[in-house]
């Protein structure tokens, strides 16, 4: 079946699974919110557990789907994948810093003769929720703005300077932060987390108290998310874009070609309109209903709008990551793929995705299948974090 579609073709579906899996890793990222208003959510030691084993139970989707986002990113457009985890290390590094000490923080925070204390743990877990969600935004911004790297690929001819991609500014991505479209984005990941994880933990811990002090939270957090989100959508549909001529492969500077992408596609804008929607409906059913099913609404608005954004980023002849340095290395879903061969088989393995997604669904169900309580964590049976 698929080899018989066009490398174009597989080119564009593998750029919409790139997409998805991108959306799901923003949702998922309520665990990295949740975990930086412990103290905020939290005033006693026992409230604080709740909510670090409710986000506990979570921890790992988020990991694995980063994981899995990184590999599908690889196998399918490696010249990326050498050009950006290759050449902004830094900012990668950073990332993988801060993911490693929520890993140790959720294994040992609760461990017997634990000399560190709870505390420290505590601060691990925020520093991954606010260092992870910031990076990671502002690094996706860069595909709207773009980064200074050069690609030759005649370097695989010479001996003793054989990379492809060079990164030309001795800061290896963190420059990317004195871009304030690019810190836009990432501030408003950390506050999209954060509204998410208060949903979430609204959702799954039974508390009064807790409940009371997230109300107030999602008014604190749902302000300056609005701000941060509506001013980077607005700068990213009035400036100019890397557009790709189909035919020769050049890239050039077009006017609203953010907007262009979302007119010439209705159906990638109704998704970020619903999107939109979506996450705030979430908000407003619990500030003015008080209902605790707010994180399905702004969870589906969440992966509509994020899955959109991605699409615009690389679809309509669009280059998914600008060259600063030079325009013409700018890299694109045509010239940083896979080859024909490569693609096709992925393809096929593809076809699990939907058995993985519903394994996921049925394994939240039943570990979430009723609000965690103070009873809970007395329980000598259950696994405390």
């Amino acid at each position: 079946m698929f080899e018989t579609f066009e490398l174009l073709t597989l080119q564009q579906y593998w750029w919409i699974i790139i997409s998805l899996l991108a959306s799901l890793l923003v949702f998922l990222m309520f665990v990295q919110g949740g975990q930086t208003l412990i103290y905020t959510l939290g005033k006693t030691d026992t409230e604080r557990s709740m909510i670090v084993n409710t986000l506990g139970r979570k921890w790992e989707l988020t990991f694995t789907t980063l994981v899995t986002f990184g590999g599908a990113f690889f196998a399918s457009f490696p010249l990326f994948y050498s050009t950006s985890f290759g050449g902004a290390y830094w900012v990668w590094m950073a990332i993988l810093f801060a993911f490693i000490i929520q890993a140790i923080s959720y294994e040992y925070r609760s461990k017997p003769n634990n000399f560190l204390g709870k505390r420290t743990y505590e601060v691990f877990l925020f520093i991954n929720g606010a260092l992870g969600t910031i990076l990671i935004g502002t690094a996706v911004g860069t595909f709207f703005n773009g980064a200074m790297f050069s690609v030759d690929k005649l370097n695989l001819t010479r001996i003793y300077d054989s990379a492809i991609s060079r990164w030309e500014t001795p800061f290896h991505g963190l420059e990317a932060v004195l871009n304030f479209h690019n810190v836009a984005l990432g501030l408003s990941v950390f506050f999209l987390a954060r509204v998410l994880g208060i949903l979430y933990i609204v959702n799954s811990v039974k508390d009064d108290n807790i409940h009371q002090r997230a109300k107030k939270q999602m008014l604190y957090n749902t302000v300056p998310f609005l701000v941060f989100f509506l001013y980077f959508v607005i700068h990213l549909l009035l400036k100019q874009g890397f557009a790709v001529n189909p035919d020769t492969g050049e890239v050039f500077m077009e006017k609203f070609k953010y907007f262009h992408n979302l007119i010439q596609m209705p159906v990638v804008l109704v998704l970020f309109l619903a999107g939109v929607v979506g996450v705030l409906a979430g908000i407003a059913k619990f500030i003015f209903c008080s209902s605790s099913k707010g994180i399905w609404f702004a969870g589906a608005g969440t992966v509509l709008a994020v899955f959109a954004l991605f699409l615009i980023a690389g679809l309509n002849n669009t280059a998914f990551y600008p060259s600063l340095h030079n325009l013409q290395h700018s890299l694109t879903i045509r010239n940083s793929s896979s080859s024909h061969y490569t693609l096709t088989a992925m393809s096929y393995v593809s076809l699990f995705v939907p058995v993985v997604i519903t394994y996921i669904f049925f394994a939240w169900k039943s570990i979430n299948n009723k609000p965690i309580e103070k009873a809970e964590l007395e329980d000598e049976g259950t696994h405390i974090y």
